[in-house]
């Protein structure tokens, strides 16, 4: 079955196995929402006469039925059924008649799948939300937990300053917190209405877009119907530009982890069941998921040009290369959560080192704090650096006395209630907005 076939042609075969892809497979993450968007426009639909109320009952009733199967795992795509809402629309036509042809009135499936899709990244972008939330939360308390702990800072791979797992999980805190914005930026681009837009150029019958909108909770509606359509592919880009933000912490977190299980950093460590083996080597503990997870999120970071490349020679109004998009985005949404879901999963288990500074290799890592010592009793600061730079070359630098003076936790400021706050009012404007 296809909206748009008369009685006296037929696609030939190879067209429609090419034409209509992985929809069958795609569109089954919009079945839910593409029953919501129908729930709504037929109410809309009865408000402005084109609909009976004994027609709408009817139709919502079935519709009601449909997102039950949808929920329950039973609802599939037919053979020869082209897309979701094709399928969708034959089922309510089979169940209750004449009602169910109706439902199209007043939209086109450019307006439908925009609404489906919108509906969906919304929805997706919810769940990224709380998943990216615990992540952030469990970053805090492992700062807290471990802000006593000192850790070797690196600048140019060489040993640079002292520093904390404190300071370190909470790095990829406040990291996250910033990759809200981006998150809470594309919800609010995501959250408008292009229903009622059509083709992406209107319709003669007077829409109510303003009660599908309040219906579906959009906070607004995409105003001019042009640019409703243009929205497909731009709505998609901007979640992906947000979930590559999201995908760039994890990989360099990820990277750091394995970074820091090598041998020769020894900073950290994981249960043998969360790690995996050689063939050949029996001692070997390999960061299999955490390899994983920069792997997949480096390719998460690839999907805005991709998305780029798909849509960016396109004039406005709607082609084809549109239905490409699902293929990108989709399934780099399941795999962004996967990738958030095994982290949080790991760091539950991860265990820290402690005293690691107190290996000699590490003494010269106190040398801005002699320096600064000496800067405190009076020594121009050029001539303390001066001192200490004399001292390194001749092998008699001395830094004992100074680590006694740094004290466990007092490295950098945490900051990390501020930060715990800031990212709450984030998380409740999109979840609660």
């Amino acid at each position: 079955m296809k909206l748009w076939q008369k009685e006296s042609n037929k696609t030939s075969n190879l067209i429609e196995k090419f034409t209509v892809g992985k929809d069958n497979e795609l569109d089954l993450s919009l079945a839910e929402f593409d029953v919501l968007g129908s729930l709504a426009h037929t109410e809309m639909l009865e408000s402005i006469g084109l609909l009976t109320k004994e027609e709408l009952a009817s139709i919502h009733k079935e519709l009601k039925n449909i997102l039950t199967e949808i929920k329950a795992g039973k609802f599939v795509i037919e053979e020869g059924v082209e897309d979701i809402h094709s399928q969708i629309e034959l089922m309510l036509t089979k169940r209750i008649g004449e009602a169910g042809k109706k439902i199209h009135s007043g939209r086109s499936r450019n307006d439908q799948v925009l609404v489906d899709i919108k509906l969906y990244v919304r929805y997706e972008l919810k769940e990224i939300v709380k998943l990216v939330s615990n992540l952030f939360n469990q970053l805090i308390d492992l700062s807290e937990e471990h802000k006593d702990k000192l850790l070797p800072g690196y600048t140019h791979l060489q040993i640079a300053m002292p520093s904390s797992f404190g300071l370190w999980f909470g790095a990829y805190a406040e990291s996250l917190m910033d990759d809200m914005e981006l998150i809470t930026a594309a919800y609010h681009v995501t959250n408008k209405n292009p229903l009622g837009s059509g083709a992406g150029y209107g319709s003669s019958f007077p829409l109510n877009r303003e009660m599908t909108t309040k219906i579906l909770e959009f906070e607004t509606m995409n105003y001019n119907v042009v640019y409703a359509q243009m929205t497909r592919g731009k709505t998609e880009k901007i979640a992906a530009m947000a979930m590559a933000s999201i995908a760039a912490t994890l990989s360099k977190l990820a990277y750091d982890v394995c970074l820091y299980m090598n041998q020769n950093f020894a900073f950290l460590t994981f249960p043998d069941n969360l790690t995996t083996g050689s063939s050949i080597m029996p001692h070997k503990k390999n960061p299999d998921v955490f390899e994983l997870v920069r792997g997949k999120c480096n390719k998460i970071q690839a999907l805005p040009n991709e998305l780029t490349m798909l849509t960016n020679n396109l004039p406005s109004g709607y082609h084809r290369d549109m239905q490409l998009t699902k293929e990108s985005l989709f399934p780099a949404i399941t795999t962004l959560k996967d990738c958030l879901e095994i982290t949080s999963f790991m760091l539950e288990s991860v265990q820290v080192k402690s005293d690691i500074l107190k290996d000699k290799k590490y003494a010269l890592m106190f040398s801005v704090e002699v320096v600064n010592a000496q800067v405190l009793k009076g020594v121009p600061f050029r001539e303390a650096y001066k001192n200490v730079g004399n001292a390194i070359e001749k092998g008699n630098f001395e830094a004992l006395e100074t680590i006694n003076h740094v004290h466990e936790g007092s490295i950098g400021n945490l900051c990390n209630q501020m930060i715990k706050a800031l990212m709450d009012k984030k998380v409740k404007a999109v979840l609660e907005g």
